[in-house]
């Protein structure tokens, strides 16, 4: 008996000095990670400069009121769109229901930025649609009132667009998965589907459709290419123009801090609302038999869902497309090359980079499945609600201040000047990147290997593989789909960025984001056609994968 404990007890020591090589690079890496945030937190307890005064006589009390009014109009949009989307395509029969199904998630693809500039160049004063007005009517100038399109209005209308499509997928998912006998029962109690809706399936789909909102309200206030375009001023625009237009960046960090209460509060209650609200369904899930619309009803859902996807998706991407052709011919195709190609690039990279620590974090928890490191991990996946603006504040400070101490150091010990080794070059752009889009990744990873039986682990280490060569002759193998759709999903995020990239580029290096939005600030609408399409035609693969997965799991009708 002692010599069979003894032969037991060295392979499990092995185990844990082995597994020590996961753990302390896995709660490292997530402090690292959580650097940016706890900057911008702790500004918070600095000393408030003179230049808060200037702001609180004059412009913060704007950006409060806008960013509430923003978020408000933005929430009431999406819930319209999304939940009419979602209970016409789910619970409804109609022409077209299978074609809207899948189309009305094609928004996604479109950065609300690119979907503003689009809709400036339709509906502006020079614009197709007002030129044809006063050609038709005869009309000049203040003959008539046309809305404003660059306005708090139109910043909601162009979010609202753009961001339904969180309320739409997440809603039609809880429509589908509830039972048939509770909305039968409604239905034979002479609730008609209306009533069946508001009293009945909409309460019952409240968690999911919570969810749905805060996240479009999350790239609410995340939004910076919109309402700087628009003229609102919001606390994104607010931080960097007293960044740069001020040249305050302690109090441009506290401005970040305040907009971090703003999401972490918004993040706080959505998680509360799903704490609180439970639904059970007693008898056999089934998919409920649908609504059949037939007639003028059928003609009318139809029109519904085709004009929320022809104003958020299908006429800006054909009048980017018209712009595009119109400019072809005078475009240097050298340059839009390299465009794209440092843009490839740089979005590789970062994608990479989120994979690798990815995979440090996901596998580190699974062999450590304790408090500690799920607490990491959690730290490690926060940045996604944290506005691009936010991070690309709390990732300069400390690394202007590693650059100052070693530029220092060199000029005292070797009189020689290192000059910006990390807060001027894509190093601290991919570390930005990867503090906003890790949770993308890692949420695929973990999806991935929870399908993955721990005894297959178990079986691999019993035959005296270690972690890491299990990782690499067993995992990463069945991991392969996963993998690739954590590259493509964080690869078309960063192409589409445009707070963090404008901020901490490098010295004439050019993304797609950011030339598009350098000309749509300069009028130059149809000459950015080119690279917003661009970002667009390859925002469409994570649409296109989205619906694919969506379509595996719905329900056939009998």
């Amino acid at each position: 008996m002692e010599i069979a404990t003894r032969t037991q007890a060295l392979p499990l020591s092995r185990r844990s000095r082995a597994n020590l090589g996961w753990r302390v690079p896995m709660l490292l890496t997530a402090g690292v990670i959580a650097v940016p945030v706890l900057v911008i937190v702790g500004s918070l307890f600095q000393g408030f400069s003179p230049v808060w005064e200037h702001l609180l006589a004059t412009v913060l009390q704007d950006y409060v009121v806008n960013s509430l009014l923003l978020m408000l109009g933005v929430g009431v949009g999406t819930l319209a769109l999304g939940l009419t989307s979602a209970w016409l395509t789910a619970m409804c029969d109609f022409p077209g229901r299978r074609f809207f199904n899948w189309a009305l998630l094609l928004p996604m693809a479109i950065p609300a930025y690119i979907i503003a500039y689009t809709y400036t160049g339709i509906l502006d004063y020079a614009g197709p649609v007002q030129s044809a007005l006063r050609a038709q009517f005869g009309w000049g100038y203040g003959d008539y009132y046309f809305p404003a399109i660059r306005s708090l209005g139109g910043a909601i209308c162009m979010l609202s667009l753009v961001l339904y499509p969180y309320v739409f997928l997440l809603a039609r998912v809880a429509f589908r998965e509830q039972s048939t006998a509770v909305l039968e029962a409604s239905r034979s109690l002479g609730k008609g589907p209306w009533q069946t809706l508001f009293q009945v399936a909409l309460p019952m789909a409240r968690p999911a459709v919570v969810a749905g909102v805060s996240l479009a309200l999350m790239e609410t206030l995340a939004d910076y290419g919109t309402v700087a375009y628009f003229g609102v001023n919001a606390f994104t625009t607010g931080i960097f123009r007293t960044w740069y237009g001020l040249g305050e960046l302690q109090t441009a960090a506290q401005l970040a801090a305040f907009l971090l209460l703003f999401v972490f509060t918004l993040f706080l209650l959505e998680h509360y609302s799903r704490r609180r609200l439970r639904f059970h369904h007693n008898s056999a899930r089934q998919q409920p038999g649908r609504i059949v619309l037939e007639g003028w009803r059928g003609g009318l859902a139809c029109a519904i869902a085709g004009f929320i996807l022809l104003a958020g998706f299908l006429l800006p991407a054909l009048q980017l497309g018209q712009w595009a052709l119109e400019r072809w011919g005078d475009t240097d195709l050298s340059a839009f090359s390299r465009l794209v190609g440092s843009s490839f690039g740089l979005a590789a990279m970062a994608a990479a980079a989120c994979l690798l620590i990815a995979l440090l974090l996901g596998y580190g928890k699974r062999l450590h499945p304790g408090p500690v490191e799920n607490q990491a991990a959690r730290v490690s996946a926060m940045g996604y609600a944290v506005p691009g603006t936010v991070i690309a504040v709390g990732v300069l400070i400390p690394f202007a201040w590693l650059d100052n101490r070693i530029d220092g150091l060199m000029r005292e010990h070797f009189d020689i000047s290192t000059g910006l080794l990390l807060s001027g070059t894509l190093t601290a752009l991919v570390f930005a990147y990867v503090v906003r889009f890790l949770s993308v990744s890692l949420q695929t990873v973990e999806s991935g290997l929870a399908r993955i039986r721990p005894s297959i682990d178990e079986s691999a280490r019993s035959l005296g593989l270690r972690p890491l060569a299990v990782l690499r002759r067993i995992h990463l193998p069945m991991l392969r789909g996963s993998l690739a759709t954590a590259l493509l999903l964080v690869f078309v995020d960063v192409l589409k960025e445009l707070p963090t990239t404008l901020i901490l580029r490098p010295f004439n290096f050019n993304t797609l984001a950011v030339r598009a939005h350098e000309l749509a600030s300069d009028e130059r609408l149809a000459d950015a056609a080119l690279p917003a399409l661009a970002i667009v035609l390859i925002g469409l693969l994570p649409v296109i994968l989205m619906n694919r997965t969506a379509g595996a799991h719905e329900p056939q009708q009998n």
